[in-house]
């Protein structure tokens, strides 16, 4: 049977709780032990898909399909495995079950209550991961501030799994904060005791005691907060801030928490942990040769999380091609054709994010086109792929009136239409074509470079797809449909033959990027845009260099 980590946050949200749960499970997976990760969220959205970046940072698609909290992509890209809808659970989806069950007549007509029928379909949830015999340790991160009123219903299932499951099976890890008062220059742990209070009043009592701090902490403090917190001072683990995310693991180790929980859990029999492919990933991402300049063209620039995962792959392929990437985020609502040339004059490489509806559309379609004229490397992910058949139908091939039917549902030169079996669906919840489908790709094709194979799978979430009433004109002016699904023909990869770096596609990429194995289309990109780089400072240094490339 596996045993059960539990990670819950206090004092305020947004202290990384997924980055604590998953650098200890990449501690507990480098040390041979089978490990899985699953995030509860308190929210009555049955699944994150229908909710605005805006509100909830990115929605991440797994491999099965399941649109799912941003945190299960902190997850894969740490530990190098898939996850499954089964590793996201909402507060929606638990009610959901229970109130099919009651109309289903399966609790024999007792009354439905939170205690005991919320709280035991919570459990069993929590316990299904840990019952199929994969893993050795089930890790759960509950979402929220312990003292939120939604929360409270995972916290009594804890408790009571507490006393379901022998004591050496569970562990309780609670993440809090320690600020610092610079006016008193002194760190506070009141808002920590109380934060533990509060948890223990709810009849779940800490193991381990985790520490978001600014400044170190010093023994004296980790005991103060060991005897108030009830929990051993080696117990008591400093969490500082990390100039990357990825140093958290490394951090964790150095506190010892992984030893301490599997001295809890009574684990033996360990090996000691095998980082060496974590630590020289870190040492290339810290020490970078070059340093690059990419444009992310969206719509939601605003908020970082909303581009999380294309964020996130950029810092694996530049640690690969051992340059920094700085990405410039841009909003497309504010480019137009007088100002993109200046928008955009310092870039080594443009990548236009998927998105939604019509806001921004002509600012992506015209940043294309730059892209297209002036040989500037370019990346199109889902709708920014569909912008960029958009824009080569109106300003290569002359179909003056290209566009898609989610922006326009009365274009007469519908280039992007609504896949066929999308059109009788009304609900939005869920309903996408969504997770992994397979993708045959020409032989000789960049992509085909890029992959180094003619077979892959990537994940999808999308309605909207290439119509392929206009393949034959587009390929006979010059755009490539380099990858398409073997079954429906759909069109997924395009790119430009003559350009140095030109290649958009329908899925999205970003969801299968991880530390140790950097996606290659984020590679390949970065790598083109190092290229770019290098040419424009070899041609700034050398004008008559300059004049020859002109």
């Amino acid at each position: 049977m596996a045993k059960y980590i539990f990670v819950t946050g206090g004092v305020t949200s947004s202290l990384g709780k997924g980055i604590i749960a998953a650098s200890l499970a990449k501690l507990l997976q480098a040390r041979g032990l089978r490990v899985t990760i699953q995030k509860f969220d308190p929210y009555i959205n049955v699944d994150p898909g229908t909710l605005n970046p805006y509100e909830h940072g990115e929605c991440y698609v797994t491999e099965d399909g399941a649109e799912t909290d941003l945190d299960l992509g902190h997850y894969e890209r740490f530990l190098n495995i898939y996850t499954s809808q089964a590793n996201n659970v909402t507060t929606g989806r638990i009610y959901q079950t229970v109130i099919n069950k009651e109309r289903e007549g399966a609790y024999l007509g007792k009354t439905v209550q939170v205690v005991p029928h919320i709280t035991d379909e919570i459990k069993r949830r929590m316990l299904a991961l840990g019952q199929k015999n994969e893993y050795d340790i089930v890790l759960t991160e509950l979402g929220g501030t312990v003292g939120d009123i939604e929360s409270l219903p995972y916290i009594e299932a804890v408790r009571q799994l507490q006393w379901d499951l022998p004591e050496e099976d569970l562990l309780v890890v609670h993440l809090t904060l320690i600020p610092y008062l610079k006016a008193a220059k002194e760190l506070k742990t009141k808002p920590t005791q109380h934060s533990v209070k509060m948890l223990s009043e709810n009849g779940v009592f800490p193991d381990v005691i985790v520490c978001r701090t600014e400044e170190p902490l010093n023994n004296d403090i980790k005991r103060k907060i060991a005897q108030f917190c009830n929990v051993k001072p080696e117990a008591v683990i400093e969490a500082p801030d990390a100039g990357t995310i990825y140093e958290v693991p490394l951090l964790m180790q150095n506190e010892k928490l992984d030893e301490i929980v599997l001295k809890k859990l009574n684990i033996s029999g360990y090996r000691e942990p095998d980082l060496e492919k974590w630590k020289a990933f870190l040492n290339k991402l810290k020490y970078p040769k070059a340093r690059l300049t990419i444009g992310l063209i969206g719509k939601y620039v605003e908020l970082q999380d909303a581009y999380k995962s294309i964020l996130e792959a950029f810092i694996h392929a530049g640690a690969i091609n051992e340059c920094k990437v700085q990405v410039v985020p841009i909003h497309s609502e504010f480019l137009q054709e007088d100002n993109i040339a200046e928008k955009l004059a310092n870039l080594d490489g443009l990548l236009v994010a998927p998105g939604f509806g019509n806001r921004g559309i002509e600012g992506k379609i015209t940043a294309v086109k730059y892209a297209r004229e002036s040989g500037l490397p370019f990346f199109g992910i889902c709708l920014g792929m569909q912008m960029s058949v958009i824009e080569y139908g109106r300003h290569k091939l002359g179909i003056q009136g290209a566009h898609s039917t989610e922006m326009d549902p009365a274009t007469t030169d519908a280039v992007i239409n609504m896949m066929e079996e999308q059109k009788a669906i009304t609900a939005k919840g869920g309903t996408m074509r969504l997770g992994a489908y397979p993708c045959e790709i020409k032989a000789g094709t960049l992509a085909h470079k890029i992959y180094g194979s003619t077979a892959i799978t990537e994940r999808h979430r999308h309605r909207y797809e290439f119509n392929n009433a206009f393949l034959e004109q587009y390929e006979q002016g010059g755009m490539v449909a380099s990858g398409r699904n073997p079954e429906t023909g759909l069109v997924e990869i395009v790119e430009l033959p003559g350009h140095p770096f030109f290649i958009g596609v329908q899925y999205h990429p970003e969801l299968k990027s991880t530390v140790e194995a950097p996606h290659p289309l984020f590679v390949h990109f970065v790598a083109a845009a190092r290229l770019y780089n290098e040419n424009r400072s070899s041609s700034a240094k050398n004008p008559l260099l300059q004049s020859e490339m002109i």
